[in-house]
């Protein structure tokens, strides 16, 4: 994110608070009612734009999820309930959208909006609110910058309730709604939200965090390259920080406080932004698979958190989540191991085609009651989605799908896979005093191992490509063989056609027999590769496993080697492998070398809002 992007963002919480604050107490009162109190509670987090870029990249539209080395990961509606405080219970965000706000924002907002794009403009929003000198003074403070807008604030607000102060308290929610809980990249904000807010009394019925999460996903599901933060940006890095400790991107400063985004602040980093991105990546790839933190709700209760009661049924469930026209499923049967599961083999989600407007609002379309469109999906949040089940023992079976999903997305980087080997080979030459006394290496031996079943499976499925390449190319050798013999009976043809013919033939001949012997080779590798994973998911000791893999799978990749069209250069590396190996006689062997760096597709850009 730059500057400008980060600066907005922290200047949106800070102008947002400071209206809360210059709030009468029946006014924050109401706020509170509304769900919405727990958020004024926390602090003002540090942006970490490295952070939340290196998670956009990992992140899935397909599945609407992360996928990382060990599998998918997903912000859930329990996470949401810890981190924010929001409530997730309630009705679901749903209603009219419609092609111009202009009378209704008069009506309630007593504001121009621009016609055509149903946007407020900032200034006027904020000035509406007693904003109006919002940019921060050389030399002051952030508590004294907040202490002064404040106070400004305050000399605008009514101080009693009355048509004034329900004026003033709609005015807030659009500034909060738009600017802050589900921000876009723009200064202007959308009153889009505005049906809703139509009876004030209403609005704590509504399942905002549900809308929330929904807009996460949706914030993710942008361009990768898109650097600016949107929504409120905590919650994601406290939820990297819960999940991915090892990262070290947070202070654990507050403990005990709820919800949870109060106990954590944002560490601070002094490099360029495309060194913390670069480093970041990479401690993602190497992250050891047991250092993951599945559930790290297990030891928090409900105390002082009322907004957790009601919400626990929603739980554990994959749903359909609502923000108006945004309509995103919940695919939490992909992440059984968040309940304390083994992970099932399960269908792979596909791009959900459920249409809706685009992303932009620029122009004029129909009106549109989502209740209606999305009426199917309504009902499914009513009956709160479906629950996660799972009896298997093992997750072997789903890594294996995972990778031959997946494999060319995740492992992305070969020099830094070879760098990961030698760690393992560094891990074996330690010997016995590791296991005794290197708590991390059993996980780190884990870890590597699980990312060579992974590899292996990435190597058979291409193998496997191979082979059906080399069927085609042996069927159209054969085909040119026929057109050998029936060239051959043309009783008219020329002795130098003849001789054309002649050699065309014997070039198949030899293609066809070059074809027939990679053919055999590659089967007989694919053979080989599948008993070793077979092999692998059966094995008790990972360290044997580690040697059986590394010595099976190098010898069956060097017999492809080999045999491959590019013979000469897969030769070199060869003999270059063994001569590490022969320097490593007595420590485990050779090891499997990484599959080659695969470009990862692009995926067509989520709906939104």
């Amino acid at each position: 994110m730059d500057l400008q992007g980060e600066m907005r963002a922290r200047v949106s919480w800070t102008l947002v608070l400071a209206v809360f604050l210059a709030f009468p107490p029946f006014q924050r009162e109401r706020v509170e009612e509304m769900g919405f109190g727990e958020i004024f509670r926390m602090e003002r987090m540090r942006v970490d734009p490295a952070l939340t870029q290196a998670l956009r990249s990992r992140w899935d539209k397909e599945a609407t999820a992360f996928i990382f080395p060990w599998g998918h990961m997903i912000p859930s509606l329990e996470d949401v309930g810890q981190i924010t405080g929001l409530r997730i219970y309630g009705r679901p965000v749903s209603g009219y959208i419609y092609p111009c706000y202009h009378e209704l924002a008069e009506q309630l907002l007593d504001l121009p909006v621009e016609r055509r794009s149903s946007l407020v403009p900032r200034v006027a929003l904020q000035e509406s609110l007693g904003l109006y000198e919002a940019v921060k003074n050389a030399g002051e403070s952030e508590d004294e910058y907040l202490e002064r807008l404040s106070r400004v604030s305050r000399r605008e607000l009514a101080s009693e309730p009355g048509p004034q102060a329900d004026l003033d308290l709609c005015r807030f929610l659009v500034l909060f709604l738009g600017r802050l809980l589900f921000a876009t990249r723009g200064d202007a904000v959308h009153c889009r939200f505005l049906p809703l807010l139509e009876d004030l009394g209403e609005v704590g019925g509504y399942a905002w965090g549900a809308a929330f999460l929904a807009h996460q996903f949706d914030g993710l599901s942008a361009s990768e390259w898109q650097t600016s933060t949107s929504g409120f940006y905590p919650f994601l890095q406290v939820w990297a920080y819960l999940h991915l400790p090892a990262l070290g991107r947070g202070d654990f400063t507050r403990p005990g406080l709820v919800p949870i985004a109060r106990r954590w602040d944002s560490r601070r980093d002094t490099r360029h932004l495309a060194d913390q991105l670069e480093r970041l990546q990479k401690a993602i790839d190497s992250y050891p698979y047991l250092d993951v933190v599945w559930q790290p709700y297990l030891g928090e209760g409900d105390e002082g958190q009322p907004w957790l009661v009601q919400v626990r049924p929603y739980f554990g469930r994959s749903v359909w989540l609502h923000a108006l026209n945004l309509v995103l499923p919940l695919h939490f049967h992909l992440c059984q191991r968040s309940l304390g599961l083994r992970q099932s083999v399960v269908e792979f989600p596909v791009r959900d085609h459920f249409h809706r407007p685009g992303r932009s609002f620029l122009g004029l379309h129909d009106t549109t009651d989502w209740r209606e469109r999305a009426r199917e999906q309504i009902e499914n949040w009513e009956r709160k989605g479906k629950a996660v089940k799972s009896d298997m023992t093992t997750d072997d079976a789903y890594l294996q799908a995972y990778a031959l999903k997946y494999g060319g997305k995740v492992y992305k980087s070969a020099r830094h896979q070879r760098s990961e080997l030698e760690k393992v080979r560094g891990a074996r030459a330690s010997g016995a005093s590791s296991s005794q006394t290197g708590e991390g290496t059993p996980s780190l031996l884990e870890a590597r191992l699980a990312g060579a079943v992974l590899r292996a499976e990435e190597a058979q499925r291409h193998l496997e490509e191979r082979e059906r390449d080399l069927h085609l190319t042996t069927e159209h050798a054969m085909e040119l063989q026929g057109e050998r013999d029936r060239f051959w009976g043309e009783a008219q043809a020329t002795r130098s056609e003849r001789d054309q013919l002649r050699i065309r033939a014997e070039v198949a001949e030899a293609r066809v027999a070059e074809m027939t012997r990679e053919l055999a080779m590659l089967r007989t590798v694919a053979r080989s590769l599948q008993q070793i994973v077979t092999d692998i998911g059966h094995s008790r000791s990972w360290s044997r496993s580690g040697e059986s893999v590394s010595r099976a799978t190098g010898a069956s990749i060097g017999q492809y080697l080999a045999g491959s069209s590019s013979r000469r250069r897969n030769e070199e590396l060869e003999r270059r492998r063994q001569g590490e190996g022969s320097a490593q006689d007595g420590r485990g062997g050779g090891e499997m070398l990484p599959p080659p760096d695969r470009q990862e597709g692009s995926g067509e850009s989520g709906g939104g809002q």
